[in-house]
């Protein structure tokens, strides 16, 4: 049997093998087809602060900071830990800043003295089960351990922070504000979907599913446990896998594309589903198409995964796996109670349907109106509804910003010659 460490290894020369590579279109190989970006550039992942899980010994681990942290809300003396950075969440939504300069947004991360003054000026108590272990990160020689707290409760917040130009602003409107050339800011953005996915998840775990009895945190906030001794369950952050394809007539060398009632106008996707119980990923993609569209699919291909923590609050993280699927039907057949539409799209068509005009002027847009919320100006605005942004000459369609997968899958068919893509054989196994 294989260590971890040697399993490990062998797993990682695979994934940078495989994700990493420049495709190979010789027909007689394997081939995962690989967009020509880093992975870490899909948003909400490369998460720098969660990059690796300290040992417990170190004293930045969850256990040592949880240890630290119970020392200093137990003691009445003025908290000076300046190392311990807190992020407020508020129904969901991540305290923000944002500066003129460039009109780009920031985490309202606040010290642990800062958050327990504010707190109590809204009779809200500050204890150890209230933080969320996030992550740990070395600035300029220094260890800073950072926390999520949901401050929901604390009514008399939003007046306090707003007067030092802070503002709780929804994640999908900062994804949209995201300039995803900036890695700092995509960065950023990964830090709040993390922290915004184990918030809500103890937000939906308050009971335990096996006897209903309440949960406590554990871990310093990482895992849950049953309250009630006779069943003592544990329970882990809730990840919801979807599939994500883009399905390919190789032959015509058309993509198909889907719409749903709810995208804005113009707007085309990938086909996409949750996995079910008992079933690989290939053979949910191939589920999924048929259920979707009526359209058989025989090979299927990986891609790579995104994280993707802005779906409904009892969903607190998908995990969107990306694949290319080919076609073994053509004629669409569309299941009109999950698709408003989907059609066969041609590769210029799509092509010119990458509207990055439109997708730069969403972001700069919903990047200025940041800065107006957290300066007290224009909140309760639906600023996701600004990737519908209107431009001088508009494409008949278009698709996914950079944000998404679906638009680099989308944008890796369309960049490589899938003339001469290879038809790969179908591993007895999963991948």
């Amino acid at each position: 049997m294989l260590s971890c460490s040697s399993r490990s290894s062998i797993l990682n020369s695979f994934f940078s093998k495989a994700l990493f590579i420049k495709p190979n279109y010789n027909y007689n190989n394997l081939c995962i087809i690989s967009n020509s970006m880093n992975l870490n550039s899909h948003a909400f992942a490369g998460n720098p602060i969660k990059s690796r899980t300290p040992k417990p010994c170190e004293p930045v681990s969850p256990q040592s900071a949880l240890k630290t942290l119970r020392t200093l809300l137990s003691t009445n003396s003025q908290i000076c830990d300046d190392f311990f950075k807190i992020l407020p969440f508020r129904k969901g939504k991540p305290l923000t800043g944002s500066t003129t300069i460039g009109l780009k947004w920031h985490l309202g991360w606040l010290s642990l003295a800062d958050c327990k003054s504010y707190l109590e000026k809204s009779q809200v108590i500050l204890t150890d089960d209230s933080l969320v272990y996030l992550g740990c990160q070395n600035e300029d020689g220094v260890d800073f351990v950072y926390w999520g707290i949901d401050v929901s409760d604390a009514s008399g917040l939003v007046g306090e922070l707003g007067a030092i130009q802070f503002c709780f602003v929804e994640l999908r409107t900062l994804m949209v504000a995201t300039d995803w050339s900036d890695s700092k800011a995509m960065s950023q953005l990964a830090i709040a979907g993390h922290g915004r996915a184990l918030v809500e998840w103890h937000n939906t775990a308050r009971f335990c599913g096996y006897c209903g009895s309440k949960t406590v945190p554990i871990e310093a906030g990482r895992r849950k446990q049953c309250s009630n001794h006779l069943c003592n369950k544990r329970i882990y952050p809730r990840v919801d896998p979807v599939v994500i394809m883009l399905v390919i007539d190789k032959e015509s060398d058309r993509a198909l594309l889907g719409r749903q009632s709810r995208f804005v106008p113009r707007m085309w996707s990938c086909l996409a589903g949750f996995i079910e119980p008992g079933e690989s990923l290939e053979e949910a993609v191939r589920r999924e198409t048929w259920e979707e569209t009526g359209i058989e699919v025989g090979d299927v291909v990986y891609h790579s995964s995104q994280p993707w923590p802005v779906g409904p609050s009892s969903m607190p993280c998908q995990l969107m796996i990306g694949f290319f699927a080919y076609a073994k039907t053509l004629e669409i057949t569309v299941d009109k109670e999950e698709l408003e539409d989907a059609k066969w799209h041609n590769r210029e068509d799509v092509k010119k349907a990458l509207t990055f005009a439109e997708y730069k002027k969403a972001q700069m847009t919903t990047a200025a109106k940041v800065e107006q919320m957290c300066k007290g100006v224009g909140k309760g605005q639906n600023l996701s509804s600004d990737f519908n942004v209107e431009s001088g000459e508009l494409a008949s369609m278009f698709i996914p910003a950079p944000f998404a997968i679906a638009h680099h899958l989308i944008s890796s068919w369309v960049n490589h010659n899938h003339q001469q893509q290879p038809h790969p054989k179908q591993p007895a196994t999963g991948i």
